[in-house]
């Protein structure tokens, strides 16, 4: 399966890797060495330290190329009078009696905790490409779904300043 990810998505992990690659890397490196001098490796807490650090951080690098190889890129343009990638979204749950505004991200930059909501989700399945004043079924299982009602919508554009996920 391809990440649907936009062209900022694919230039933020390029950076990522680029920093990693060029920069930490060669530090890491560095700091295994320096560990490694300080004696005995069965109990030199820092040599395992930096050791894990280091792969921690190749790890990172080989899964970003690997996103950045098989991503599908998307544009992330919508009709003016439908919800779009990047568009703020205000939705009632009628169930919880309950108001909350969402923006629409892809799966790379999505924090729930911050209201950052992947297209790829329930809610944003359910809500792509609808408009305000409808009401959508977010189905989360075969046995569970529920009624939204938009609210609101504010046109958002792909402004590089959400940032993509650590892991």
């Amino acid at each position: 399966m391809n990440d649907e990810l936009t062209a900022v998505d694919i230039r933020k992990m390029q950076e990522e890797v680029d920093y990693r690659r060029l920069q930490l890397r060669p530090k890491l490196i560095e700091d295994v060495k320096t560990a490694r001098e300080f004696g005995d490796l069965s109990e030199n807490f820092e040599y395992k330290a930096a050791k894990r650090e280091k792969n921690r951080n190749d790890s990172r690098i080989r899964y970003l190329e690997r996103m950045i190889k098989t991503a599908k890129v998307i544009d992330a343009s919508s009709a003016p009078d439908e919800i779009g990638l990047f568009d703020r979204v205000t939705i009632y749950v009628e169930e919880d009696d309950e108001e909350q505004t969402i923006q629409l991200v892809t799966t790379l930059r999505q924090n729930a905790l911050k209201g950052l909501i992947s297209k790829e989700s329930p809610v944003g399945q359910a809500v792509m490409g609808h408009r305000k004043g409808d009401r959508v079924t977010v189905r989360v299982s075969d046995t569970y779904s529920y009624d939204l009602i938009i609210r609101d919508v504010q046109k958002g554009s792909d402004d590089d300043s959400l940032p993509i996920s650590a892991y």
